[in-house]
């Protein structure tokens, strides 16, 4: 459909503001700030000056895809800003997604898909929305991912000295609710078009390609000759709910009451769309409450986060998801086509992932948070997992992180085993792979609100240690433990492909307690003559048996003994064993705490492991 209206362009004049610096997904800021005049405007004029200038001044059409998470503000965005400069600026055509919603893994395929120059998408992620909450700007590149530091920062140098912004002086007459195009022609002879596009079809299309539907119905349908699996899927009224409808419940035939949460809303009803314990507490209660429940997933705000929970609750943390998926990568259709050409998680990430990559012979990478550094990789084919403790999971099929993507993966790996005749159960998934390659203990902290100069002050003093050093150094807690420090530092990276390097982004921060005995402490590299008797101990344990026997603290805790073994291992590759080695023995006990009966994870388990050096971890 062609508008028979001439639209005009103009040049306005604006002021620059200095706050407008991108971070690893974007500029995130309360929505009030956003809805300041000439704030978003200059942003957008930055982002199209940065990324596209060169291309815009070319020959060739330039297609970029926009849409977001649905929250308060975008559409107001889209149709009164967005929209008019993207047509004065000269691009060609613009893919909204209908009614405004994109989740972020669907961007990054539509920009894949249909070979488009970038994208703009509207999100905070997982942050709330609404008049008092926050609103969000990123740019997607051509690969489908988010932008490098060399674009953000260009991003930001062109907002410090901005003077104007092109637009148009009527707004466009554009209908975000209805499927179809709409052509607009400039008073400078151009043409503009907008597409309003189903990213949820183009999305789960894509989908449906990577994972074997057959064998996960029947998983679903009790096709495997095991009882059917129970699924319920909470979209915490992010951008994922028609997702959700159309993949599990339309295709799949989950039934609609699986799919909670499942309505985009600008607030997101009031509540806070992060999938983790504490703020889908609620939704992770109901499993608990239902034990037939078998799995269960959350999806943040833009649908690129996700959380994994089992039977009764049973929590799955992102570090493992993303080594257990590793592991299991052949019970994924995409990767037996494809296969695996490496693996990777950020910093903060626990080591899970790092041991079955050394076990399987897999390439292993260490990069910055930030999920531009995998993307690299992955244009260069020597990444196709990762993944990042802040529950971000996602493979090489697109450039971002895919929430949707890892619930399909865990329900393949289910699928494989019910066709094997194993347990289909997330927990025990879980505890075999602790089993098989020991367990890492991880908690991630979340401060929010603070003042950034409250942050800036923890970040001078851990530099300071690092001018001072710490190995060696003894820190006592406020209760009393004491703690000797291993090493500080900066963590630094330098990408293997294009040899950028980006530091001080994260500071590591090492202590380790210095008793040698007592099992709630962790040790590594400590003296030989503590390893020998710790390795000692376990073996007088191994030759004893654990099952049933109690042991307690030097601080009271109780546990009970499950299982001590020497840890075996047959090579997948070449088939040679290898055993009783003495860096493989593994103890783990159940801790014995009533009130945690009924809680998410009523069993806690200590897993004392003898690892390069040492390392008992709590």
């Amino acid at each position: 459909m062609s508008s028979a209206q001439i639209l005009t362009v103009v040049t306005k004049s604006t002021s620059p503001f200095e706050d407008q610096k991108p971070g690893t997904s974007g500029l995130r800021k309360p929505t009030k700030t956003f809805q300041q005049p000439n704030y978003t405007e200059n942003f957008i004029q930055a982002t199209l000056n940065a990324a596209l200038k060169d291309v815009l001044a070319g020959s060739q059409p330039v297609r970029l895809v926009l849409g977001g998470d649905g929250r308060f503000f975008l559409r107001e965005c889209l149709e009164r800003i967005i929209l008019p400069i993207c047509a004065a600026n000269g691009v060609s055509e613009t893919l909204v997604g209908q009614r405004g919603i994109m989740s972020t893994p669907a961007a990054s395929c539509v920009i894949r898909k249909y070979s488009l120059q970038g994208g703009i998408l509207l999100t905070a992620s997982h942050n709330p929305g609404g008049p008092d909450a926050d609103f969000g700007i990123k740019y997607n590149c051509e690969n489908g991912g988010s932008s490098p530091e060399k674009v953000t920062n260009a991003i930001f140098a062109e907002s410090k000295g901005i003077t104007e912004y092109k637009t148009l002086s009527t707004p466009l007459n554009v209908n975000l609710d209805e499927i179809g195009s709409t052509e607009f022609q400039l008073n400078n002879g151009k043409t503009f078009r907008v597409s309003v596009i189903s990213s949820v079809e183009d999305y789960s299309q894509y989908i449906v390609t990577l994972f074997d539907f057959d064998a996960i119905k029947r998983l679903l349908s009790s096709g495997c000759g095991q009882a059917p699996l129970k699924l319920k899927v909470s979209g915490l009224y992010g951008v994922t709910g028609p997702y959700i409808k159309e993949l599990l419940c339309r295709r799949l035939g989950v039934p609609p009451e699986s799919a909670v949460k499942a309505e985009p809303l600008e607030d997101f009803g009031k509540g806070h769309p992060d999938p983790n314990l504490t703020y889908a507490a609620d939704f992770v209660q109901a499993v608990v409450e239902d034990p037939s429940i078998s799995l269960a997933a959350a999806f943040d705000g833009d649908g690129d986060r996700n959380m994994i929970i089992g039977r009764n609750g049973f929590f799955v943390s992102p570090c493992d998801s993303l080594a257990i998926i590793a592991d299991n990568f052949d019970a994924i259709k995409y990767f037996r086509e494809t296969g695996i050409h490496g693996c990777a998680r950020s910093m903060p990430t626990s080591r899970a992932l790092d041991r079955v990559c050394a076990a399987r012979n897999i390439p292993f990478y260490e990069v910055p948070t930030g999920w531009k550094f995998f993307g690299n990789l992955m244009d260069a084919k020597m990444c196709s997992l990762c993944g990042e403790e802040s529950f971000s999971t996602g493979s090489d099929h697109i450039r971002e992180k895919d929430g949707i993507w890892a619930l399909f993966a865990w329900l393949s790996i289910l699928a494989a085993r019910s066709q094997a005749g194993l347990p289909v159960e997330v927990e025990a998934v879980v505890r075999e792979h602790w089993s098989k390659y020991g367990r890492y203990f991880f908690t991630r902290y979340d401060y929010e609100n603070c003042e950034s100069a409250h942050g800036d002050a923890i970040m001078d003093r851990l530099r300071n240690l690092l001018k001072q050093g710490v190995k060696g150094r003894k820190f006592e807690t406020s209760d009393g433990h004491t703690f000797v420090g291993e090493f500080c530092d900066d963590f630094s990276y330098v990408d293997p492909v294009d040899h950028s390097e980006t530091k001080n982004q994260d500071s590591s921060f090492c202590t380790f307690f210095s008793n040698p005995v007592t099992p709630s402490y962790d040790y590594e590299n400590c003296e030989s003559a503590h390893g020998d008797a710790i390795m000692d101990r376990l073996r007088n344990l191994l030759k004893q048996g654990v099952k049933g026997r109690k042991f307690e603290t030097s601080d009271g805790h109780t546990f009970v003994g499950e299982f001590c073994d020497d840890f075996s291992y047959v090579d997948p590759v070449d088939h040679s064993e290898t055993k009783n080695q003495p860096e493989d023995l593994v103890c783990i006990y159940k801790k014995l705490v009533p009130e945690y009966a009924s809680s998410f994870n009523p069993t806690i388990l200590l897993c004392i492991r003898y690892c390069d050096n040492i390392q008992l971890v709590r």
